[in-house]
């Protein structure tokens, strides 16, 4: 602990924002894991509440579910209900689960982008942390007795060195939460696509089923009054 204070302490001014940079980013990243392990527990569950509704074809309980769940897929398939009951295209009810996923999807990618950025910052921080530290050094050895400007200019280094140390230890785990909660993002979205294509399916199935044996009944007509 008393090397890590020392560290922070040598590492001059620019060790501040780049510690407030690590500690947003931290923060960001819990709050969008808790989020995206909500929603994805949440879709689980309306999900497993929606496929009895659809086989006993409760569409208004369907429709009730998706005003009062909070989940991304009762939304969707209930947008998808509310456009059959206008029009009972399958184009149409598509485009109407399709315009609920592109509404989810700023909800799930929220703030995500900023830890990229964040890392970012943090590494341009240290770097220009580094670089003043340097000009200082330089400064400092110009004017020291020449017995003394090596040892003066190798610790002077070092200590510049830490910002970029600093920055780069912040950045490199900014980046890696990054990756995963994009990796589980786009996971959630993928499965909010296939759960709407299958209930679109199914809804789709109950509509042709009765179509096709109309037409069956139209087409035995004529061959027994034959």
């Amino acid at each position: 602990m008393d090397t890590l204070i020392r560290f922070f302490q040598e590492g001059g001014a620019f060790m501040y924002p780049i510690a407030v940079v690590l500690v947003v980013g931290v923060a960001i990243a819990i709050e969008r894991w808790l989020v995206l392990t909500s929603a994805k527990s949440a879709n689980r569950q309306a999900f497993n509440r929606i496929l009895p509704m659809l086989q006993k074809k409760d569409y208004a309980g369907i429709v009730n579910l998706g005003k009062s769940d909070d989940a991304p897929i009762a939304r969707i398939i209930a947008a998808g209900i509310a456009r059959m009951s206008q029009s009972p295209r399958r184009d149409d009810i598509e485009l109407a689960m399709e315009e609920g996923v592109m509404e989810a999807m700023p909800r799930l990618e929220k703030r995500t982008p900023y830890l990229a950025t964040l890392a970012n910052i943090a590494t341009l921080l240290g770097l220009l942390g580094t670089i003043i530290g340097l000009i200082q050094a330089f400064t400092a050895v110009a004017s020291a007795d020449p017995a003394e400007k090596a040892a003066l200019l190798s610790s002077s280094i070092a200590v510049a060195m830490n910002t970029t140390a600093f920055g780069l230890v912040a950045a490199i785990p900014l980046l890696l939460v990054h990756s995963m909660l994009q990796s589980k993002t786009t996971e959630i979205i993928d499965s909010l696509e296939m759960a709407g294509v299958k209930c679109l399916n199914m809804i789709t199935h109950v509509q042709d089923v009765p179509r096709s044996r109309t037409q069956d009944a139209s087409a035995t007509k004529p061959q027994a009054a034959q």
